[in-house]
C-alpha cells in the first residue's frame, strides 16, 4: 500500500492505492480460469497461428481497457458501459451495453462451470458444472462474498500451477520447439476467430478502470497500471501457450478437454495431473463465484431501471442480497451448463462482451479533448477490433449472438412504445 496521505475521492472513498496495488488487482481479475479453458478451442481455430491470435486478443483488450479507464474517471458510478453508453450515446446504447454484458457474462458463468467439471471429473462434466452453479448460487444467496484475501490466494495457486506446467513441459523429453512453427494451416480468418475466443481469457482487465475513487492521482495511475497488468498477463499466457504447444502440438491441444492436464500427462509428469486438475477447478470456482455476483448485480441495476422485469430488483430482508436476480441468473446458468459445451459457451460469452466493449470504445471516441480523450487510434482500433473478432467467431455463435442482441433491442422498443402509449 502507498504510505502517503489517503485523501478521500469524490465518492468519499479513500485514495489508498498506488500503481503496484492497481496492477495486483488487475492481475487478480485477469489471471484465472480462462487460460485453463480457452487454449483448446482457440488452437482448433488458429492452428499453428495460436500465438498470433493471443497477441491480437491482447491488443484489443488494451484498447478496450484504456477507453474504459478514461470513461471511468469521468463517470465514477457502478454499471460500467451501461452508464457510459447512456450518458454519451443515449439511453438505448447504455441499455444495449447492459444487455450484452448480462448475456455475455451469463455465458461466461456457464463456461467456468463447465471448466470446473472438465478438470474435476471429465466423465461427468455437465453434472459437476450444474452442481457447482447450484452450490455457488446458494453461497451468494446467503450473502457470503468472496474476500480480497481469497482472491489473492486463488491467484497465487493459479500462478504456481501455471509455472509448474510451463517448467515441466519445456524441460520434458517430449518437448519439440518445431511444434511452434507457423504453417499453412494458419489463416487470417482462423487467427481472428481464435483471438475472439482467447479474448475470453483476458476478461476482467476493466476492473482496474473502476478504481477511479480509490487510487492516488487516477489520471496518471490507472493509465500506467493497465499496460503493466496486461503485459504481465500476456507474458504468463504466452509462456503457458508455448509450453503446452511444445508437448501437445496444435492438433493435440485442439482436441484437449482439459488442455493443461493433458500437457502435464504428455510431458510424462503424471504426478502433476491431479495438481493441475485441482488448480483449474479452484480458478474456475473463484471466477464463477465472482461472475455470478457481478451478473446478478447488473441484473439488479437494469431491473431497477425497468429494463428487465422489476420483480428482479427485490432485496432479501434478511440477507440483504438481490435474491430474485441471483436465483434467476443461477437458473439460466445451470440450464446452459447442462446443455452447452465449453467452446460454445466461450464463443457466446466473447460475442456479448465484445459488443459491450465496442460500445465503450464508441463512447470514448465521443469524448472531448479536455475530457481526457485517449488518442483517436485507441478507440478506433478497439471498436474495429471488437467488431472484427466478434464476427470472426464461429458462424453459429455470430447468428445466435446477433439474434440475442436483436431480441434485446426489440424488448427495449416494445417497452418504449408501451411507456409512450401510457403517457397519452
Amino acid at each position: 500500500m502507498n504510505t502517503g496521505e489517503a485523501l478521500p475521492g469524490p465518492g468519499g472513498m479513500k485514495r489508498r492505492l498506488g500503481v503496484s496495488d492497481a496492477v495486483v488487482i488487475g492481475l487478480g481479475s485477469m489471471i484465472g480460469a480462462g487460460i485453463f479453458a480457452a487454449l483448446g478451442p482457440a488452437a482448433g481455430a488458429a492452428g499453428s497461428g495460436l500465438l498470433l491470435a493471443l497477441a491480437l486478443a491482447a491488443v484489443v483488450a488494451y484498447c478496450n481497457a484504456t477507453s474504459s479507464a478514461r470513461l471511468a474517471a469521468l463517470h465514477p458510478q457502478s454499471g460500467g458501459t451501461y452508464v457510459y453508453g447512456r450518458e454519451r450515446l443515449g439511453d438505448f446504447w447504455g441499455y444495449l451495453a447492459g444487455w450484452a454484458f448480462v448475456v455475455g457474462k451469463t455465458a461466461s458463468c456457464a463456461a467456468m462451470a463447465l471448466t470446473v467439471g472438465a478438470y474435476l471429473w471429465p466423465g461427468q462434466t455437465h453434472a459437476v458444472a450444474v452442481a457447482a452453479v447450484v452450490a455457488l448460487t446458494a453461497v451468494n444467496y446467503a450473502g457470503v462474498h468472496k474476500s480480497a484475501l481469497l482472491t489473492r490466494v486463488v491467484v497465487a495457486v493459479v500462478l504456481a500451477v501455471l509455472a509448474a506446467v510451463v517448467v515441466t513441459a519445456l524441460t520434458s523429453a517430449g518437448a519439440d520447439a518445431a511444434r511452434l512453427d507457423i504453417g499453412s494451416d494458419a489463416t487470417v480468418g482462423g487467427v481472428l476467430q481464435a483471438a475472439g475466443l482467447l479474448f475470453f481469457a483476458f476478461a476482467g482487465y476493466a476492473r482496474i478502470a473502476t478504481l477511479g475513487e480509490e487510487v492516488h492521482d487516477p489520471a496518471r495511475t490507472i493509465p500506467r497500471a493497465i499496460p503493466i497488468a496486461l503485459g504481465i498477463t500476456l507474458a504468463v499466457y504466452a509462456a503457458v501457450a508455448v509450453a503446452v504447444l511444445t508437448v501437445l502440438g496444435t492438433g493435440g491441444l485442439a482436441g484437449a478437454g482439459a488442455p493443461l492436464s493433458d500437457a502435464a500427462r504428455a510431458a510424462g509428469a503424471d504426478w502433476l495431473v491431479p495438481v493441475v486438475r485441482v488448480g483449474g477447478a479452484v480458478a474456475a470456482l473463484g471466477s464463477l463465484l465472482a461472475l455470478i455476483l457481478g451478473v446478478s448485480r447488473t441484473t439488479l441495476a437494469m431491473a431497477r431501471d425497468r429494463h428487465l422485469p422489476h420483480a428482479l430488483s427485490a432485496i432479501h430482508p434478511r440477507f440483504g442480497v438481490p435474491h430474485r436476480a441471483e436465483l434467476a441468473v443461477g437458473t439460466v446458468v445451470a440450464l446452459l451448463a447442462a446443455t452447452t459445451d465449453v467452446r460454445g459457451a466461450i464463443g457466446f460469452s466473447s460475442f456479448g462482451v465484445l459488443a459491450y466493449y465496442a460500445i465503450a470504445n464508441a463512447c470514448a471516441w465521443n469524448l472531448a479533448e479536455e475530457e481526457g480523450r485517449p488518442g483517436r487510434l485507441v478507440p478506433a482500433v478497439g471498436l474495429a477490433g471488437c467488431a472484427a473478432l466478434a464476427f470472426a467467431l464461429p458462424l453459429s455463435t455470430v447468428i445466435s449472438g446477433t439474434a440475442v442482441l436483436i431480441l434485446g433491442a426489440a424488448i427495449y422498443g416494445l417497452r418504449q412504445v408501451r411507456y409512450d402509449g401510457s403517457d397519452h
